[in-house]
């Protein structure tokens, strides 16, 4: 099999590459758009939940961190006391928003501290 000349000749043609399949691969750029779509939508929740905790000030990585973070914090913590939003996406937005605006109002009251 012949792959030309070049580094990319090189890699394609080396036995680790050989061993690499097409569905490892497609998980891998599903992980990265997953990723993607979690920060972009944590993004979204965070900015969100700093509109909602008024004098924050928290900035926009902080905002983006509590929005994942809130979303991870709700979809763990809501389930073991219990509560449901109800089904889909509308539900595990407004648990996500919960999650960001409790991670925001603690961060308030540790940076007053």
């Amino acid at each position: 099999m012949r792959y030309g000349t070049g580094l990319l000749a090189v890699l394609l043609a080396s036995p680790a590459f050989a061993q690499v399949s097409p569905e490892t691969v497609g998980a891998g750029i599903g992980f990265v758009a997953g990723m993607i779509m979690a920060i972009l939508i944590g993004a979204v929740i965070g900015w969100l939940a700093s509109l909602i905790v008024k004098g924050s000030g928290s900035g926009l990585l902080t905002d983006i961190l509590a929005g994942v973070g809130g979303s991870m914090l709700a979809s763990y913590l809501l389930p073991k006391l219990g509560i449901t939003l109800g089904g889909g996406w509308f539900g595990a937005f407004l648990a996500a928003l919960a999650g960001a605006v409790l991670i925001l109002v603690v961060l308030k009251l540790v940076r007053r501290a």
